[in-house]
């Protein structure tokens, strides 16, 4: 793992606290349709039929989606075992984001 994804998830683990996060794939999925969800992070070993869902949902709302980690780093990060988070934090999205590119840079 980059310095970059564990700043993401330390940053995830932050939101948490700050009580800026949803978590569960109901809750992910009513914070999309209000707009209230500036990212969301989806497992990328999570299943196919929710990765399809969260896809065409992120896409059609047009919010970044992020299937970089797995269920384990994400359920660590935030201390409970979830497959789909959503950041309604403008500011922790954007820096996610930005660390995001930075990460995808790096490893290219």
């Amino acid at each position: 793992m980059t310095a970059s994804e564990q700043q993401i998830l330390n940053l995830l683990g932050l939101a948490r606290r700050a009580r800026q996060i949803t978590a569960g794939e109901g809750l992910v999925l009513k914070s999309i349709r209000s707009h209230q969800a500036k990212l969301v992070f989806l497992a990328a070993d999570a299943g196919h039929s929710t990765v399809k869902q969260f896809i065409n949902k992120c896409n059609y709302y047009e919010i970044p989606l992020i299937c970089r980690f797995n269920k384990a780093e994400l359920s660590q990060a935030i201390g409970q075992a979830r497959t789909v988070v959503a950041v309604e934090q403008a500011g922790f999205a954007k820096r996610m984001i930005e660390l995001s590119n930075d990460a995808e840079e790096t490893t290219k």
